[in-house]
C-alpha cells in the first residue's frame, strides 16, 4: 500500500510519522472481532480499531442528502464541502492523547497520482476541540468527544474541495513503537454545497434552495408561444445509481482532471458538452427527424432516470433526444452535484448560425423561402438551463457583479472552443448587450433578442431587397417553473428590456457594434402605408380540427383604389423551424376599394395535415402579398400548433381520496381519442414515486371517440409530495401526456415529534422520517 502523505506531507509530519502496518478494512456497520495480536496487547500495542461508524444517518441528514439512493441503501458517505461531517472511531483499548496519534488520508479515488497541491490529496491530524476547525478554504478536523476507547471526531473539506468520490484512510501511531493503517471500504462523495456561504455556488434563497436544488419533479414548457403547453419531467437526481454516474462522467466524459472539479465554471461548462454526443460521446445523442428507428423518440422520455441509468451500465450514448431531454438530463446532473440548476423555455428562440445577431429569411420572386440561402431558424421554442453560482473570473463590470443565474446549453448547435456547448454565459451579461463575455453571451443574446429580417432575393448578381424588418419576433414568453409552485414564472425581463422600450435598442445598438459581421443592408422598402396587411389565426384548435389562416387587407386611402396580390402557405415543420412539408397553398388577387377591408380564408382540414404532421403537431403559416403598381411587398410569418389533449389520472377513489404511505391505492389512466380515425398500438408509460422502472400498458385500438384506459396498484414510498407522470403514444397520435400532483399521509406508526435532533426535510419525507 502506497502512503502518499509520505511524499507529499509536510515536513514536521513525514518525520513524527512511520510507515504504517495494514490493516484489513473495516466494515463501518458492525464490529469486527480483533486479531490475537491485539486482542492479548497491553496499552503499549499500537492503537487498534474495532469498527468505524460513519454516522450515515446524522451526517446525511445534516449535509441534505438522506434522499440519494446511495445514502438510504447505505452504500457511500455523501457529504457537502464546506461543513464538517462526524466519524466516530471505537479502538480495541482506551485512546491516549499523550502516546497514541490518529491521522486522516483522504484521496480521490480515480486521480492515480494524488497531490496536496493539486488539492487531491490531503493528510489531517485532529486537534483537540471543534470551535476552530480552520480556514473556509482549507481541511480541517477536529476532536468532539473522548470517552475511553470511544474518540469521536468532525472533519470539515474546504468549501473549494473537488466535487468527486474519495476515499479515506485512518492512520494510527503509538509514540515511538510503529503505527498501522486501516482503509475504509465506502466510497466518500463530496458534492456542491448551496447551503453554505463559503462556497461559490451558495444560495441564501432557502424557497429556491427546495426548488432548484432538492425538489426531483419539474415541469418544462413547449408548444409555442401562442400555445404554451406544460409537461412533466422526473428529474430523479436522488434515484439509484444517478449519482453515481453524474460525478463519473465529470473525468470520463467530461474529461475534467480532479484538481478542476471542484470550479463550478469549470464543470457547468463540461456538463454542457458531454450530455450531447458530438465532440465526445455524451450521455444523449440528438436526432431532429421524424424517424426514431434504433432507439426512443424524444417525446416517449418522462425523465432523466432511464437515461442516466442506461449511459451509467452501458457507456453508451442514448438515443434519441432533443432540446428539452438535454436540458432535463443536465439539470438531474447539477441537482446531483448540488448545483442549483432550472429549466429554461425561450419561446420564438432564434438561432443565429453567422453570429449577426440577425435572422435572416430570403425570399425568391415567387414568394418561396430560400432554404439553402436562410441558414438561421427560428425554434418554436427552445429549452437550455440556468445554474447559479458566483462568477469571480469575470470581475465587476458597469452593473456589479456577474454573479447569479449562468446559462447552459447542452442542445449541440454552434461549436465553442471547437466543441459543441454554450456557457456559462452571465444572464445579467445578455440583458445589457456584453456579447463579449465569456462564455458565448453572443450566441445568448442572439436566441432572446436578434432582429428577424425578410430579404427578397433575385439572384447572384442582383442586389437585395429588404422586404421587412421584424424586432419583436424574437425571445418571447421566456419561462421557467415558479418556486414551490407548479406554474409557469415569466421571467422574460432577466433576459432583456421591454420591446419597443428605448432600452432595449439601445442595448440591441451595442451589441451589433461589437458584431463582426458586416451583413449589408439593401434598398429599404419604399414609405408606403396606404395599404395594411395582418394575418390571423385562431390559438385554440384541437388536434383532429379543420382549421382556418386568416389575412385582414386594410386600404386605407380614401381616394385611391389599389390591387393586392399573393399567397397563403401553410407548412407542416418541426419544432425547430426546419424541415417543412407543404400542407396547402392558396393564391388571391384583391380589388381594394377606398378605406375599405378585405378577407382571405384558407381552410385547412385535418385529413390535409395529418399525414404530414410532426409529432409536436406544430405549422408554419406564411403570407406573401404585393401591392400593384407600388414598390410595396409584405411578407409575415408566424407558428401555430394544435393542442393535443390530456391524460387524465385518478388516484384512489378520486381529488378527496386519501392517500397514506405504504398502503395500496388504485390507479386509473384515461384517454379519449380526439381524432376522427382510430387509433392503434397504443402505449401508455407512467413513472412515479417508488416506482423503479417505468410502467407500460398496450393499447391495441382505441376507436374514434373512444378512451383509452389503463389500471393498476400502487403504494406510496413515504410520506409528503408526489407527482405522477403518464405519456401515451401511439401510431396516430404521439406526445400526450399528463400529470397529477397528490400529498401522502404518514402512517399513524411513522410520525415523529420533532425535537432538537430533527429537522424539517426540504422535499419528500422517507417514510422512516417523518415529521407532523
Amino acid at each position: 500500500m502506497t502512503h502518499w502523505y509520505r511524499s507529499y506531507a509536510p515536513s514536521w509530519l513525514q518525520r513524527w510519522w512511520q510507515p504504517p502496518a495494514p490493516a484489513k478494512p473495516i466494515n463501518p456497520y458492525r464490529s469486527i472481532r480483533p486479531g490475537p495480536d491485539i486482542a492479548n496487547a497491553g496499552s503499549s500495542a499500537v492503537l487498534g480499531m474495532q469498527r468505524v461508524d460513519l454516522c450515515l444517518a446524522d451526517n446525511h441528514d445534516e449535509h441534505h442528502t438522506s434522499h440519494f439512493y446511495a445514502a438510504a441503501a447505505k452504500e457511500a458517505l455523501i457529504v457537502r464541502r464546506g461543513e464538517p461531517f462526524r466519524l466516530r472511531i471505537y479502538f480495541n483499548r482506551d485512546y491516549s492523547p499523550s502516546k497514541d496519534a490518529i491521522s486522516f488520508i483522504f484521496s480521490v479515488t480515480d486521480d492515480s497520482k494524488p497531490n496536496p497541491g493539486h488539492g487531491t490529496l490531503t493528510a489531517l491530524v485532529p486537534h483537540d476541540g471543534i470551535d476552530f476547525l480552520g480556514d473556509p478554504l482549507e481541511w480541517g478536523a477536529g476532536i468532539e468527544s473522548h470517552e475511553g476507547q470511544i474518540l469521536t471526531v468532525l472533519v470539515k473539506p474546504p468549501a473549494t474541495c473537488p466535487v468527486t468520490e474519495w476515499r479515506l484512510d485512518i492512520d494510527t501511531k503509538l509514540l515511538g513503537d510503529g503505527s498501522r493503517s486501516y482503509p475504509l471500504p465506502l466510497p466518500i462523495y463530496i458534492l456542491f454545497n448551496p447551503w453554505c456561504p463559503d462556497d461559490q455556488v451558495y444560495m441564501e434563497d432557502r424557497d429556491k434552495r427546495k426548488e432548484y436544488v432538492m425538489h426531483d419533479t419539474t415541469l418544462i414548457w413547449r408548444g409555442s408561444y401562442n400555445r404554451l403547453r406544460p409537461s412533466v419531467w422526473k428529474v430523479g437526481q436522488f434515484e439509484r445509481h444517478v449519482l453515481e454516474c453524474s460525478l463519473r462522467v465529470l473525468g470520463t466524459v467530461g474529461r475534467i482532471p480532479p484538481a478542476y472539479r471542484g470550479d463550478p465554471v469549470r464543470v457547468a461548462r463540461a456538463l454542457s458538452a458531454l450530455v450531447n454526443s458530438v465532440d465526445d460521446d455524451g450521455v444523449l445523442l440528438g436526432n431532429w427527424t421524424e424517424d426514431f428507428s434504433g432507439g426512443t423518440a424524444p417525446t416517449k422520455w418522462t425523465g432523466s432516470v432511464e437515461i442516466l441509468q442506461q449511459f451509467y451500465k452501458t457507456q453508451k450514448s442514448v438515443k434519441f433526444a432533443q432540446c428539452w431531454n438535454f436540458s432535463g438530463v443536465l439539470t438531474t446532473i447539477a441537482r446531483a452535484l448540488g448545483i442549483p440548476s432550472r429549466i429554461i423555455t425561450c419561446y420564438s428562440s432564434a438561432h443565429d448560425t453567422q453570429a449577426s445577431l440577425t435572422v435572416d429569411v430570403f425570399i425568391d420572386a415567387n414568394n418561396k423561402k430560400l432554404d439553402a440561402e436562410t441558414t438561421d431558424s427560428i425554434w418554436n421554442y427552445h429549452v437550455w438551463n440556468e445554474v447559479w453560482m458566483q462568477r469571480p473570473d469575470l470581475g465587476i463590470g458597469q452593473y456589479g457583479t456577474y454573479d447569479g443565474w449562468q446559462v447552459v446549453d447542452a442542445t449541440p448547435q454552434e461549436a465553442s472552443d471547437n466543441m459543441y456547448r454554450v456557457g456559462p454565459a452571465s444572464v445579467l451579461a445578455v440583458k445589457h448587450g456584453e456579447i463579449l463575455r465569456p462564455f458565448d453571451c453572443g450566441f445568448v443574446y442572439s436566441e432572446v433578442n436578434a432582429d428577424k429580417l425578410y430579404w427578397r432575393y433575385n439572384g447572384p448578381a442582383q442586389p437585395l431587397k429588404l422586404l421587412r424588418k421584424d424586432t419583436l419576433a424574437i425571445g418571447h414568453l421566456i419561462s421557467t417553473k415558479a418556486v414551490l409552485k407548479w406554474e409557469r414564472e415569466d421571467i422574460t425581463d432577466s433576459y432583456k428590456y421591454a420591446e419597443r422600450s428605448e432600452e432595449e435598442r439601445s442595448y440591441m445598438l451595442k451589441a451589433l457594434k461589437q458584431s463582426r459581421h458586416a451583413f449589408s443592408r439593401y434598398y429599404l422598402n419604399d414609405n408606403f402605408n396606404e395599404v395594411e396587411f395582418s394575418m390571423e389565426l385562431k390559438d385554440d384548435i384541437k388536434v383532429g380540427e379543420n382549421f382556418s389562416v386568416v389575412l385582414k387587407v386594410t386600404n386605407k386611402s380614401q381616394e385611391r383604389i389599389h390591387q393586392a396580390t399573393g399567397q397563403l402557405n401553410c407548412d407542416a415543420v418541426l419544432y425547430t423551424g426546419v424541415g417543412a412539408q407543404e400542407v396547402k397553398t392558396m393564391g388571391f388577387e384583391l380589388d381594394l376599394k377606398p378605406n375599405s377591408t378585405e378577407f382571405v380564408r384558407m381552410e385547412v382540414t385535418f385529413f390535409e395535415y395529418f399525414e404530414k404532421l410532426s409529432s409536436q403537431a406544430a405549422f408554419q403559416i406564411s403570407a406573401a402579398c404585393r401591392v400593384k403598381d407600388t414598390d410595396y411587398d409584405y411578407y409575415a410569418q408566424d407558428d401555430f400548433r394544435v393542442r393535443k389533449p390530456d391524460i387524465k389520472l385518478q388516484l384512489g377513489n378520486g381529488d378527496n381520496a386519501s392517500i397514506v404511505s405504504q398502503q395500496e391505492i388504485d390507479i386509473i389512466l384515461r384517454l379519449t381519442n380526439p381524432l376522427p380515425i382510430a387509433l392503434h398500438k397504443g402505449l401508455f408509460t407512467v413513472e412515479g414515486p417508488g416506482i423503479e422502472q417505468p410502467l407500460k400498458f398496450k393499447i391495441p385500438e382505441v376507436p374514434v371517440g373512444g378512451t383509452a384506459a389503463a389500471t393498476f396498484k400502487y403504494v406510496p414510498p413515504y410520506a409528503g409530495r408526489g407527482t405522477m407522470i403518464a405519456k401515451f403514444t401511439s401510431k396516430e397520435l404521439d406526445d400526450v401526456d399528463g400529470y397529477k400532483h397528490y400529498e401522502i399521509e404518514p402512517r399513524p406508526g411513522d410520525v415523529l415529534q420533532p425535537n432538537g435532533s430533527h429537522r424539517r426535510s426540504n422535499i419528500i419525507r422517507r417514510r422512516t422520517d417523518v415529521i407532523p
